[in-house]
């Protein structure tokens, strides 16, 4: 269908005006555009004849209900909940690696400017989404710059999230085998079932991820998204207090001790070196100093890892939508606390691995704590925990992709439970074939990552703003523009670095997953 004039018009200047005569009837505003005065429309569908009518009563008195209108019943603490797992990631194991090679205060610094321009990016998306109703990032990309802007967020937050979920399923793959092997002593060589990592990962996707994934809303899994951040707490606590049992230098564990070496815990270790028992290294304490400041070859590769911790911008809209007497200012909190929670946990998980082995800790964290003894029973439940909160996040990533595929082939279409659930087997199936089948996949995903992150916490929120907020309201040349387009300007160097780094990366034969989550 051709657009109609009005909605030329609005594409054409990114400002809705005089649509109400148009239409020839009143619009309805959200409160918060009430009490701006702004008076602009939802679209929510390409057809400019229904765009309108979505929002006005029909002949019965009735509203018509499409898939993305939801009354909003999730609470505040829900939500918080429910962003902060879409925050979180496995990329917190590769945080302590990344603060050796950056060092404490470089860290610090590089996490609170991405926390805060995060925040800042979340700010671009809830104003532009404040002035003309809308509460999904794809119709926020048709207000700007019509179908190829609704186009373009649709495949971004696709191939973000279909990548994201392919790493943390990758991680079920690879790392549950490993846990139940450890915990019952089996030989790494048999063929026994439940030692096979594409089976467990079916398994799992099949009896956890994908009833989770058939809600109807997102808000139902606030419940889940809260015990997956105590699974991550359960971590924090872990890596604190083996801070403190670890000596410096650590002692490698060796297949060829003896059974009663196997039977020694972190405390004889230490005092053993107490005793000077442990010779190795024991007077060199230069690799056990922490260091406040480090540029080396590896330092540029953590760029990327930091600048994407806190990818969590295609959930935020949906969970806007499901708030519980939603408003721009309380989503905001929402995002802001979310955010603070997880700087929290990000700094302190980074910060006593690292000062638990220094130079030594490896890109993966926990295959740090496998070098001093694989068997230890609380490394061994942290593993259970992390993969817990991994899978428990998939469902929480996989509701933007469904609600994405929705918008660019069903715009206009009401809910319906069996292509809600169509989808969902759809992209699980996609997901599982990508994990099974190709074992390198994460390398591609990780150029997707590299692209499609930044466009999508950076760029498209800024661009967005700027065509959506009026000219009238908000000037070229005004501050807030001015800072908008700075911002889009930085994604732009965020993706030609990342992209720049996975090049280097490969050429030299290394294994960098550039804006892995």
């Amino acid at each position: 269908m051709e657009p109609s004039q009005s909605e030329m018009n609005i594409l054409s200047n990114g400002k809705s005006h005089n649509l109400g005569d148009d239409v020839g009837v009143p619009m309805k505003m959200m409160p918060e555009e009430d009490q701006n005065g702004t008076q602009t429309v939802r679209f929510d569908d390409p057809d400019g004849g229904l765009e309108n009518e979505g929002f006005l009563p029909s002949a019965d008195g009735k509203k018509p209900i499409r898939f993305t209108d939801f009354e909003g019943k999730t609470s505040f603490g829900m939500s918080v909940f429910n962003l902060g797992n879409a925050i979180m990631g496995s990329g917190i194991l590769g945080l302590a690696y990344a603060m050796a090679n950056t060092g404490i205060l470089l860290f610090l610094f590089l996490l609170t400017a991405v926390a805060a321009l995060s925040s800042y990016s979340i700010h671009l998306l809830l104003k532009s989404s404040g002035i003309v109703g809308i509460r999904a990032y794809e119709q926020l990309g048709y207000r700007a710059f019509g179908t190829p802007g609704k186009m373009a967020a649709g495949i971004a937050i696709t191939l973000q999230n279909i990548g994201a979920m392919s790493s943390y399923l990758y991680i079920v793959k690879s790392e549950l085998p490993l846990v139940i092997q450890a915990f019952l002593k089996a030989d790494p060589n048999s063929d026994l079932w439940y030692l096979n990592g594409n089976y467990l990962v079916i398994m799992v996707s099949a009896s956890i991820i994908l009833p989770l994934a058939l809600m109807k809303q997102l808000g139902y899994l606030g419940y889940t998204s809260g015990f997956s951040l105590s699974c991550m707490v359960f971590f924090l606590t872990a890596v604190t207090y083996k801070k403190f049992q670890i000596p410096c230098p650590f002692e490698e564990f060796s297949h060829n001790t003896t059974a009663a070496h196997h039977s020694l815990n972190v405390s004889s270790h230490v005092h053993e070196y107490n005793n000077g028992l442990i010779h190795e290294d024991a007077h060199d304490d230069s690799h056990c100093t922490p260091r406040m400041f480090t540029v080396n070859s590896q330092t540029a590769y953590t760029i990327p890892i930091l600048a994407f911790a806190f990818v969590c911008h295609p959930e935020v809209l949906p969970i806007y939508t499901e708030l519980r007497n939603p408003t721009q200012k309380k989503m905001q909190k929402v995002s802001n606390l979310s955010i603070l929670v997880m700087y929290t946990m990000y700094f302190l998980a980074a910060l006593f691995g690292y000062l638990t082995f220094y130079d030594n800790v490896e890109p993966e964290l926990l295959h740090t704590y496998s070098r001093i003894d694989p068997y230890d029973t609380l490394i061994l439940c942290v593993r259970v925990a992390v993969l817990t909160a991994v899978t428990l996040t998939v469902p929480i990533v996989l509701f933007p992709v469904r609600r994405a595929i929705q918008q660019m082939l069903f715009p206009t279409k009401s809910f319906n439970w069996i292509r809600h659930t169509c989808i969902a087997l759809v992209l699980l199936t996609l997901i599982n074939m990508l994990v099974i089948f190709a074992p390198n996949i994460l390398g591609i995903f990780g150029i997707i990552g590299a692209t499609s992150a930044p466009c999508l916490i950076f760029i498209f929120p800024a661009v967005f703003y700027i065509r959506i907020v009026p000219k009238e309201d908000e000037p070229m040349n005004s501050t807030p523009k001015i800072v908008a387009v700075c911002f889009a300007a930085l994604g732009v160097s965020f993706m030609v670095m990342s992209l720049s780094f996975i090049f280097i990366d490969w050429t030299t034969g290394g294994g960098l997953a550039a804006g892995a989550h």
